[in-house]
């Protein structure tokens, strides 16, 4: 459903698009620039720019078209495991082997299919290849993921997560014998110098415009003969970061294909048939987000979620527990 608001400035000088941001709270500053340039914005009956300095006794008119399906993704009936969800956001449990959002050769087939099929009123913050998504999960990454149903909702799970009020909390299985029984890796992480489809520790001051801080925090929650179970606890949220901190310290993820690879050729021929051949079996990294703590954006509630890792997790554990 179309939406139009009416302002009346009372003070002058302020940009067209800082003042409308302040007193539409449901968009983002983002937002409100696409629709000034949209000319779903007008001023005295007008269109101005987005710099435009607002004037005492202007009369702002602010229209918000109803939502749309973005363009070239459509929705498709892709099961999803929705954990919890009302009027303002969802949680889904997101499967190996799904997509985030589309993009290069990935146009179809995503979380962001699924969700234009289930759910109609996603917030528009994410883009139009991302509507509703506020953080993401790798490919072959399962587990827990928050959704807004609304821009309000968007913008303050957002900001929640920037304040790192947001707990996410994952489990792994690493390759070695972790000693400590608690840990914190604080090291940078930024996209790797020679090879750009991974990510790697940047700790050199040459890199220093290109990394970005990153803490992840962890527990040792059972060892065994070749393996490491670790719950891993997010403070910050880079691409692949507990993957490359895990890597870092010399404990990749058990099949991760792209920072384990090595240090499993080798480990493979540790373990006992029963053991090699659940951990082969394994879709994608050893990897689940499986506890989500928060409080919802509007009322204020503290929520937890838990969900069990996939089958093929768990029998990888079971087998390695066994040797």
């Amino acid at each position: 459903m179309t939406e139009q608001q009416l302002f009346h400035a009372e003070a002058s000088g302020e940009r067209l698009d800082a003042f409308l941001s302040v007193r539409a709270t449901a968009l983002s500053r983002a937002r409100v620039q696409q629709l000034i340039k949209a000319g779903d914005v007008q001023v005295n009956g007008e269109r101005e720019k987005v710099s435009y300095r607002v004037q005492t006794g202007d009369v702002i008119t602010l229209v918000v078209p109803a939502p749309v399906a973005p363009v070239g993704v459509q929705p498709e009936a892709i099961p999803l495991a929705i954990v919890y969800q009302d009027a303002d956001l969802l949680v889904i449990n997101k499967p190996v082997g799904l997509v985030v959002h589309p993009g290069a050769g990935n146009w179809t087939g995503t979380l962001v299919n699924a969700l234009l099929h289930q759910v109609r009123d996603l917030s528009g913050i994410g883009g139009e290849l991302r509507p509703g998504i506020v953080h993401r999960l790798d490919k072959d990454t399962s587990g827990l993921m928050l959704v807004a149903k609304h821009d309000v909702a968007h913008r303050a799970l957002a900001e929640m997560i920037e304040r790192r009020e947001v707990r996410r909390e994952y489990l792994a299985l690493a390759w070695g014998a972790i000693t400590e029984d608690t840990f914190t890796v604080d090291a940078p992480i930024g996209r790797h110098p020679t090879e750009r489809q991974r990510m790697a520790v940047l700790a050199d001051a040459a890199s220093k415009g290109t990394r970005r801080h990153a803490v992840t925090h962890f527990t040792v929650v059972e060892r065994m003969s070749h393996t490491t179970a670790v719950s891993a606890r997010l403070e910050t949220g880079r691409t692949h970061q507990i993957r490359v901190h895990l890597q870092y310290r010399g404990y990749p993820v058990v099949g991760d294909p792209v920072y384990g690879a090595r240090m499993a050729h080798r480990m493979l021929t540790l373990l006992s048939p029963s053991a090699r051949a659940a951990v082969e079996a394994l879709p994608g990294q050893a990897l689940h987000a499986y506890r989500l703590t928060f409080a919802h954006p509007l009322t204020g509630e503290q929520l937890t979620f838990t969900v069990s890792p996939p089958t093929a997790f768990t029998r990888a554990w079971e087998a390695l527990r066994e040797g």
